[in-house]
């Protein structure tokens, strides 16, 4: 089994919120903060794939559980939002 090594940019995980996930990282800056959180903590996780930066196992999961978090309180933002406008 071969393991897809790639960013998870959450415009391409969530398309239909394209428009709103650049509004939201504009005007909100609660958004905009878990955002660079999350997208720095995806980088992280692609970093230690690729071998660029090797880690621990407990360091990648660790990594990859928060990236998890972050996506889930990114997407009840949207939700939110969405809900709202």
């Amino acid at each position: 089994m071969m393991l897809s090594l790639e960013h998870h940019p959450l415009a391409r995980d969530f398309p239909y919120f394209k428009e709103l996930i650049h509004r939201l990282k504009q005007h909100d800056h609660h958004f905009a903060a878990l955002l660079a959180d999350y997208e720095a903590v995806d980088k992280a996780v692609l970093r230690i794939e690729t071998d660029v930066e090797p880690r621990s196992d407990a360091v990648t999961e660790d990594l990859k559980k928060r990236r998890a978090q972050l996506k889930d309180r990114l997407y009840a933002c949207l939700q939110e939002a969405a809900a709202s406008a």
